[in-house]
């Protein structure tokens, strides 16, 4: 397992290494940015694996994680990383909330703010409701998924795995497999590991597939034995059922005859090749149970681990500029 790289040219320069207020995208990130939330992830780790998980620097502040979609370890790991920082975490329960009676959203963003909080945590099922809120209050807002858009936290949780894994990004060939169409977590992917200089593929059936793909710097392969020759990291996604509007696929059976990752498949990847999910994960749909649970190439269980940490980094970084942190006011 690889140690965190040296910081980059810019931060040793002094140039502010992350001068973002929000988090809402990968979209428009620097690849110094990028690198330097995942530098900062690497503490976290550590005091994660140790028996005293807590680190009071955020002691004071108070984080809302403010859900409109359901979610669990989405939710979860946001919470822990804020508790293991010192914050006080309040879950924002939408089923009960105004929002059920007709509130606006803008409305809501409204309420939150006068609230105080210092930063907020938002899930929600349509693309750009995060920045809407965002535009409206007074902290740092990080994006934990909005509609088919972006959700960028996993996508970097998912460069720090990567990186832990094999010891770089740059040069691998990242398989990104299934319902790339619906997938928020497939976009964010794709402009992440593009942008830290990874061969991106995109692997699905053709109903599964943006149109246009391949602008997003992107190989397209329908053909999923295809897809996988040869690659480093084969990413799977589930199928996005809740997001579909029609029918995409014949049948989950037919299509784990067709795309679902097996052993057997498996084995056209390279002979180290990591697999992924971003959970939750349909078993005997979109991967075999024995490539899930196979502890010598699935990155799975880390992937969840990795989280935590991540998002620990994205909290306390965000939050400097209003803690007077030297360098960040």
């Amino acid at each position: 397992m690889s140690s965190a790289p040296p910081r980059s040219t810019d931060e040793r320069l002094g140039v502010h290494p992350f001068p973002h207020r929000h988090l809402l995208g990968i979209a428009g990130l620097a690849p110094h940015e990028i690198l330097f939330l995942l530098d900062e992830a690497e503490q976290w780790i550590a005091l994660n694996r140790s028996t005293e998980k807590r680190d009071d620097r955020l002691h004071g502040l108070t984080q809302i994680n403010a859900f409109f979609e359901n979610s669990t370890r989405t939710l979860l790991s946001f919470e822990i990383a804020g508790k293991r920082l010192g914050m006080d975490v309040v879950n924002m329960a939408v089923a009960q909330s105004s929002v059920k009676k007709g509130e606006t959203l803008i409305d809501t963003a409204i309420t939150l703010n006068a609230m105080r909080p210092d930063v907020i945590v938002i899930r929600h099922d349509a693309s750009g409701a995060v920045r809407l809120i965002a535009d409206k209050v007074d902290c740092p807002v990080l994006n934990a998924g909005d509609g088919r858009h972006e959700h960028p936290t996993q996508a970097l949780l998912d460069a720090l795995t990567i990186r832990r894994r094999k010891g770089r990004i740059a040069g691998l060939t990242v398989a990104i497999c299934g319902d790339v169409l619906h997938s928020r977590v497939a976009r964010s992917n794709i402009l992440a590991l593009g942008t830290l200089g990874a061969d991106v593929r995109v692997v699905g059936p053709p109903t599964l597939l943006p149109p246009h793909v391949e602008r997003m710097g992107v190989t397209r392969f329908t053909d999923f034995d295809a897809g996988l020759e040869g690659a480093d990291v084969v990413m799977m996604l589930r199928l996005q059922s809740e997001r579909m509007d029609g029918a995409f696929v014949p049948s989950p059976r037919e299509y784990h005859a067709l795309y679902g990752l097996t052993t057997e498949r498996l084995a056209r990847a390279a002979p180290d090749a990591l697999v992924m999910h971003p959970g939750p994960m349909n078993r005997g749909v979109e991967i075999a149970s024995a490539v899930a649970d196979d502890l010598n190439r699935s990155a799975i269980p880390e992937q969840v681990e990795m989280g935590v940490a991540l998002r620990m980094a994205c909290l306390d970084v965000l939050t400097r500029r209003q803690r007077g942190v030297e360098g960040w006011a």
